[in-house]
C-alpha cells in the first residue's frame, strides 16, 4: 500500500521549506485532512452505513428523532455561516395582507381561511440561494418565496420556492447539496451561480435531482421580477377542518402580473450595471401605488387518493400536474408597505416551516420533516438564541404566553412566581385549550404509524425521470432553445471533462435524446447512445401550465418603458403614449442623452428622468422613440441611443419608432415584425405596442437576434 499523500502533494503543488523557525505552524498539520481512501465518519468516529437516507418509522413513514446521525450532520450545517443565513442570504422583503375569497371550513379549521371580512397581515421575504448578501439579483438561481401570515391564532409561515420541486428527497442530504452549490472551498469561486464542477459533479451522481435542475436551466432560473414568479410550498401538507377529516394539500402563489423572465444576456448585463434590479423594482412598485399582487391556490388531494398517482405524493421532486388535480384559487395577498429598516425587518425575520395554526398540519415527506428540525436550529445560531421569536418583525400579532424563560436577548418581563405547568401557585395559567374548543389548541392530526426502524428510500421515490421528461415536453420551442443554451453553458463551465459526460449520458440521456444530443454538440461531447434507464409508464405526456408561455396576464400591468428623447422630439407623440400606457397600468420614463432638459417641438422643456447610460435597455420592458426630424437626426448621430435600441432589439423586446425615427431602424438594419413597429404618429402605434408587450418578449425574433453581437 503506497504511502498517503499530503494535500499539496495530492493536488500536484509545491510545498515550501518553512525551516525551525516555523516549527509551531508544522504542529498544525496535524489537523489537517485527507480524505482520500478514508471511511465517512460521525463527528466522534463512528462509521456511516447510510449517508442517503433518514431514520425512518416505515419506508414511507415519519423521520426519527433517535438519529443522532441526520441530527449531528444538519445540526453542524446550520452553524456554519455567522451571521449571514447559509442559503438565501440574498433576500428582498415587503409587508402586506391576505384575504381569503371564502371561507373554507370543508377543508380547515384555520381561522384566517375561513374569514373573507378579515384582511390577514403577511411579510413575504423573496431571496436567490447560492449567494451571498453582496451577491446579485439576477443570476441564475432558484428564488425563495417565504410567507409569514400573522394569524389570529399564531404565525404560519409558508416557506417555499419559485420552483414546486426540489433537488433532493430526503434532508439528510441538503448539507451535501449545499455545500456542492456553494463557491468552491479552495478559492471561494463562483459566486451566486450553480456554472462550476462541484455542483454539476454532485447533481450529475444524484438522478433524483434531474427534475429541479431542468426547472433552474429553464427560465424560471431567472425571473424579471418577484411579482412575476410563482411560488410553490414545495412539499404535500395537510390541511384538517374542524371534524377531525384530513386532506392533502399543495400550496401556490399565483401572480396577478403573469408569470414571465429575463433573457440569459440581459440577465448577466443587469448583473453588473444594477445588481439589485429585482430588490429595487419591489421597492420602487410598493413607493408608487403598483402594489405586487398573488392569488393563493390550492390542490387539494383526499386522503383515499394518496396512491393513485404514477409518482409517490411525499416525494419532494415531484409535482402533481394541473391536469391530475386542478388548482383552486382561494385568497390574493397584496404587497403595499415596505420596511422601516432592513435589518431589523429583513435580516432579522425568521422563517419557520415548522410554524403552523390549528387546520394546518404535515406530511411524512422526509424533505419536510428534515426541515422541521433544521429550521429551529438555525435561528438559535444566527439570531443568538432561543428567543428569535421575539423580535419584533418575529412576534406574533396575537397574545402568547407560555413558560419559556431567560436565554440570551429576552424582551418579555414576566410576572408571577411559577414558570411550570401545572402549577397551583398562579391558578395554574397559562393552561392547555383543548382543540375541539372554539379556537382551539393545535392537535397533530391522528395519522396511523406502523412499520420498521430503517435507513431506506421508498421503492415509489425511485422514478428520477419521468417528471423532468413531462417538464421538458411542456416547453415551448424558444423556452427547449433556453434549457438548451443554460445546460451548455453551465457545463462549458466545468473543468472535468468526465462530469460533464457523466451529465450528458447519465441525467440529460434519460430526460430527452434531442436535449441531450444538443447539449452534447454544444460540449464538443459524442452523443449518448441512448437513455440507461427504463422510462417509467405515465399518465400524462405534457402539461401545458408548466410552461411560461401560458401563464402571462394578457395585459401590460407594471410594464416599463423607455421614452428616447432629444431636442425636437414631438411632443404630442409623448403625450400620447405616456396617457395610453398609464391607462394599462404601465409606466414610461423619459431618457434622454443627458440629463439637460429638452426642448421638444411644442417649444416647451422636458426634464429626462434619466439618462441612457444610467437606466439602459435591460431596465425596460419596451421602448418608444417618438417622431421629430431634428431628435431623429441626433439620436441617430449617438452611438449610446443606436446601442440602447440594437440591446433592446437582441433582448426581443417591444420597439415603437414614430414618424421620423423609423429612421433608425434603417440605420441599424433591423427587419420590422410584430414587436418593431413603425408608423406616422403614435395614436397609429399604440395598440400594436401593447399587444407586442403582452406577449413579454418577440421570441420569433429570436434566431434572427441571436448574430447581433452583444
Amino acid at each position: 500500500m503506497s504511502e498517503k499523500k499530503s494535500p499539496s502533494e495530492a493536488a500536484g503543488t509545491h510545498t515550501l521549506d518553512r525551516g525551525n523557525s516555523n516549527a509551531k505552524l508544522d504542529q498544525l498539520e496535524r489537523w489537517r485532512e485527507d480524505a482520500s481512501g478514508e471511511a465517512l465518519t460521525s463527528n466522534t468516529g463512528v462509521k456511516v452505513a447510510d449517508n442517503q437516507n433518514t431514520l425512518k418509522a416505515g419506508e414511507r413513514g415519519p423521520s426519527l428523532l433517535e438519529d443522532f446521525l441526520m441530527r449531528e450532520k444538519i445540526t453542524h450545517f446550520d452553524h456554519e455561516r455567522i451571521p449571514e443565513r447559509v442559503v438565501h442570504a440574498r433576500g428582498s422583503a415587503a409587508h402586506g395582507y391576505f384575504q381569503v375569497y371564502e371561507p373554507l371550513s370543508d377543508l380547515t379549521c384555520a381561522d384566517f381561511l375561513n374569514h373573507p371580512e378579515k384582511k390577514t397581515p403577511v411579510f413575504v421575504r423573496f431571496s436567490t440561494v447560492q449567494g451571498p448578501r453582496g451577491s446579485a439579483d439576477t443570476v441564475r438561481d432558484v428564488r425563495g418565496f417565504a410567507t409569514k401570515f400573522y394569524t389570529d391564532e399564531g404565525n404560519f409561515d409558508l416557506v417555499g420556492n419559485n420552483m414546486p420541486v426540489f433537488f433532493i428527497q430526503d434532508a439528510i442530504k441538503f448539507p451535501d447539496f449545499v455545500h456542492a452549490v456553494k463557491p468552491e472551498p479552495h478559492n471561494e469561486i463562483p459566486t451566486g451561480a450553480s456554472a462550476h464542477d462541484t455542483f454539476w459533479d454532485f447533481v450529475s451522481l444524484q438522478p433524483e435531482s434531474a427534475h429541479m435542475v431542468l426547472w433552474a436551466m429553464s427560465d424560471r432560473g431567472i425571473p424579471v421580477a418577484y411579482r412575476a414568479m410563482q411560488g410553490f410550498g414545495v412539499h404535500t401538507f395537510r390541511l384538517v377542518n374542524a371534524e377531525g377529516r384530513s386532506v392533502f394539500v399543495k400550496f401556490h402563489w399565483r401572480p396577478v402580473s403573469g408569470v414571465y423572465s429575463l433573457v440569459w444576456d440581459e440577465a448577466q448585463k443587469l448583473a453588473g450595471k444594477d445588481p439589485d434590479f429585482n430588490r429595487r423594482q419591489l421597492w420602487e412598485d410598493i413607493e408608487s401605488g403598483d402594489y405586487p399582487e398573488w392569488e393563493l391556490g390550492l390542490q387539494v388531494i383526499p386522503e383515499e387518493d394518496e396512491h393513485k398517482f404514477d409518482f409517490d405524493l411525499l416525494d419532494p421532486t415531484k409535482l402533481v400536474p394541473e391536469e391530475l388535480v386542478p388548482v383552486r384559487v382561494v385568497g390574493k395577498m397584496v404587497l403595499n408597505r415596505n420596511p422601516d429598516n432592513f435589518f431589523a425587518e429583513t435580516e432579522q425575520a425568521a422563517f419557520h416551516i415548522g410554524h403552523v395554526v390549528p387546520g394546518i398540519d404535515f406530511s411524512n415527506d422526509p424533505l419536510l420533516q428534515g426541515r422541521l428540525f433544521s429550521y429551529t436550529d438555525t435561528q438559535l445560531l444566527r439570531l443568538g438564541g432561543p428567543n428569535f421569536n421575539e423580535i419584533p418583525i418575529n412576534r406574533p400579532l396575537c397574545p402568547f404566553h407560555n413558560n419559556n424563560r431567560d436565554a440570551p436577548h429576552r424582551q418579555t418581563i414576566n410576572k408571577g412566581r411559577a414558570a411550570y405547568e401545572p402549577n397551583s401557585i398562579d391558578g395554574g395559567w397559562p393552561k392547555e385549550t383543548p382543540p375541539a374548543a372554539s379556537g382551539g389548541g393545535f392537535a397533530s392530526y391522528p395519522e396511523p404509524m406502523s412499520g420498521v426502524k430503517l435507513r431506506k428510500r421508498a421503492d415509489s421515490f425511485g422514478d428520477h425521470f419521468s417528471q423532468a421528461r413531462l417538464f421538458w415536453n411542456s416547453m415551448a420551442p424558444h423556452e427547449k432553445e433556453h434549457i438548451i443554451a443554460a445546460y451548455s453553458f453551465e457545463l462549458g463551465k466545468v473543468e472535468r471533462r468526465e462530469i460533464r459526460e457523466r451529465q450528458v449520458n447519465e441525467i440529460l440521456a434519460n430526460i430527452d435524446p434531442t436535449l441531450a444530443t444538443r447539449v452534447a454538440q454544444n460540449l464538443g461531447l459524442p452523443a449518448p447512445a441512448g437513455s440507461t434507464v427504463a422510462p417509467v409508464k405515465t399518465t400524462l405526456k405534457e402539461s401545458p401550465a408548466l410552461s411560461q408561455a401560458n401563464l402571462l396576464s394578457g395585459n401590460v400591468r407594471s410594464r416599463k418603458v423607455a421614452i428616447l428623447v432629444a431636442d425636437g422630439a414631438n411632443a404630442d407623440d409623448i403625450s400620447h403614449i405616456i396617457g395610453v400606457l398609464n391607462s394599462e397600468g404601465a409606466t414610461a420614463k423619459v431618457i434622454g442623452p443627458s440629463s439637460a432638459p429638452v426642448k421638444t417641438s411644442d417649444g416647451n422643456t422636458l426634464v429626462p428622468d434619466a439618462t441612457l447610460d444610467g437606466l439602459p435597455s435591460i431596465a425596460f420592458d419596451a421602448v418608444f422613440v417618438p417622431g421629430g426630424a431634428e431628435a431623429a437626426k441626433a439620436l441617430l448621430a449617438n452611438g449610446a441611443a443606436l446601442h440602447y435600441l440594437l440591446e433592446a432589439y437582441k433582448h426581443l423586446k417591444a420597439i415603437a419608432l414614430c414618424g421620423e425615427a423609423a429612421d433608425l431602424m434603417a440605420e441599424l438594419r433591423l427587419e420590422a415584425d410584430e414587436g418593431l413597429l413603425s408608423a406616422a404618429k403614435a395614436e397609429d402605434l399604440c395598440a400594436d405596442l401593447v399587444k407586442a408587450m403582452a406577449q413579454h418578449r418577440v421570441w420569433a425574433r429570436e434566431p434572427k437576434a441571436k448574430a447581433i453581437p452583444a
